[in-house]
């Protein structure tokens, strides 16, 4: 039986409890890959991160992510909350205000920024791409979307690891008070091989500028908390339309309220057009996992 140290935290939030869980083994050394699926189907958290020393030149550290049933090639949640753990464990140093994450998805950077000692974490996504727009009043999207009153861009179906199908809403009041229709998104997702539907509305007088509203159609049936790299796909989304609503390429997000929390994220599309995804993240419990 080994001890491990163990952490959770709570991704995208500025206090215990607003933003997505995620559990952290921050020295994995000597698991197996059924090991790390048994104790991810253990916590039974979204996802549940695992941190190797890394192999590849100019990488930080190395990251398996595991939700309760599968591993997870990438998922931004995870890659930022397993990012501060590493600070916080001094497994590694930002470099010129980076690190470097080493996973299934590649070398991916994470920035590092303290502003008036407050640490934002963001990692580069892996780009996105548009696989197919649809006609929200055609017949599969009318099934799948009837219970989402639908604003002006078509809802669109972005691959960027994970394939999300996005639709805007009308306004935030449509988006906040829709309930899904859960069956008609896992036929979606199932049917279309993507995770379910981002919903997402523009809105104004808040400290946020879209709100968002991540319904996961497959293997499990739920709404997300708070979701990176889905709302990085709908960033690309929004990108490739000249329809992104901030400044300079940065806008906020609000997301999990209807199921609990409170998270915001910061976006940011670039000047090369990369989509950057991160927040705040605060460690709830630190203590060990004894584990075969």
């Amino acid at each position: 039986m080994a001890t491990r140290p163990f952490v959770q935290v709570d991704v995208f939030a500025d206090r215990p409890g607003a933003g997505n869980p995620l559990a952290v083994l921050p020295d994995a050394s000597g698991l197996d890959e059924a090991a790390m699926q048994a104790i991810a189907r253990w916590t039974r958290l979204p996802e549940t991160t695992f941190v190797f020393p890394p192999t590849r030149e100019g990488a930080s550290y190395g990251i398996r992510m595991f939700s309760p049933k599968r591993e997870v090639p990438f998922a931004g949640h995870p890659s930022v909350g397993t990012a501060h753990v590493v600070l916080e464990a001094g497994l590694a140093q930002a470099r010129d205000g980076l690190l470097v994450q080493e996973g299934i998805a590649g070398l991916l950077p994470l920035r590092v920024d303290a502003d008036g000692g407050v640490r934002r974490i963001a990692i580069r996504t892996p780009r996105a791409r548009l696989v197919e727009t649809a006609d929200g009043r055609g017949s599969r999207m009318a099934e799948a979307l009837d219970w989402l009153p639908l604003g002006e861009l078509p809802p669109a179906l972005m691959d960027g690891g994970r394939r999300w199908w996005i639709a805007e809403a009308r306004d935030e009041a449509s988006l906040r008070n829709a309930m899904p229709d859960w069956e008609a998104i896992a036929g979606l997702a199932r049917g279309t091989d993507s995770m379910g539907v981002l919903a997402f509305a523009r809105c104004s007088g808040s400290d946020y500028q879209v709100a968002a509203r991540a319904f996961v159609g497959g293997p499990a049936v739920f709404e997300d908390a708070a979701s990176g790299a889905a709302n990085a796909t709908l960033a690309a989304w929004l990108s490739l339309r000249d329809a992104l609503p901030g400044r300079d390429g940065r806008y906020r997000v609000s997301q999990g309220r209807e199921v609990g929390y409170d998270a915001r994220l910061d976006m940011q599309v670039d000047a090369e057009g990369e989509v950057w995804s991160g927040g705040r993240v605060v460690s709830v419990v630190r203590g060990t996992i004894d584990w075969p």
